[in-house]
């Protein structure tokens, strides 16, 4: 496993295992590091499903560009239907797992290991459709849906409820709400008044955005329900 020839596969291994190690952590306070990262990220307008080519000259339906080569491979690795943490631990374990494996094998056969650099090669291309396919099979179990072109900014005004932690001025908490389209999202939010702390089961009503975390107030319009 020290061989310099392993070394790229024993790293990813191990990146993998620290931060796998620092969500169990986040989340043991509340403030989970995938949600922290995926409210941060642009909204993408994910299609993972779509078993077509990588064309980025492909037209819409509407007569409109498609989207950009970059936004078609992230959406093709189910970027925005799965956590990005989760994807990239599975990519890491892909990773380091196939060229492991090759590198073994290869050993066995001629009695040495090649160059690190040429064995990155094919390890890196098992690794992206091994993603992909772990992607998929998460996308239908995990309750985390942002197939449409929804901006994070239309949930201001919605309902949600505090899932996981408890919000406190500074330390958000993570929380659920559904958008227009009836559509679960997952984002962190925390209080608007520095003396509110609102615990799990708390509804929440959005009220402005501010980085990554949504600032909330608490619910007092028994109108305005959560419908996570």
């Amino acid at each position: 496993m020290l061989d310099p020839a392993l070394a790229p596969f024993t790293i990813a291994l191990l990146v993998m295992l620290m931060i796998a190690a620092l969500e169990a952590l986040g989340m043991a306070f509340g403030a989970s590091p995938s949600g922290i990262l995926d409210s941060a990220l642009p909204d993408l307008d994910a299609d993972a499903d779509h078993p077509g080519p990588l064309d980025a000259d492909a037209p819409h339906a509407d007569g409109a560009a498609g989207p950009g080569p970059l936004s078609q491979v992230l959406s093709w690795l189910c970027v925005g239907r799965v956590p990005l943490l989760v994807l990239f631990v599975a990519f890491l374990t892909a990773f380091g797992v196939s060229g492991l494996i090759l590198q073994n094998l290869i050993n066995a056969v001629t009695g040495f290991y090649l160059p690190a650099i040429i064995m990155v090669v094919p390890a890196f291309l098992i690794a992206l459709p091994a993603t992909r396919a772990l992607g998929l099979g998460l996308a239908k179990i995990i309750p985390r849906e942002e197939t449409e072109a929804t901006s994070h900014d239309s949930f201001v005004g919605r309902v949600a409820t505090v899932i996981r932690g408890e919000a406190k001025r500074g330390l958000p908490a993570e929380a659920k709400l559904k958008d227009l389209h009836g559509q679960t999202h997952y984002v962190l939010v925390e209080p608007d008044a520095d003396e509110d702390v609102f615990g799990q089961g708390t509804e929440v009503l959005v009220v402005q955005k501010v980085g990554a975390t949504f600032r909330v107030i608490l619910n007092m319009h028994p109108k305005l329900r959560s419908e996570g």
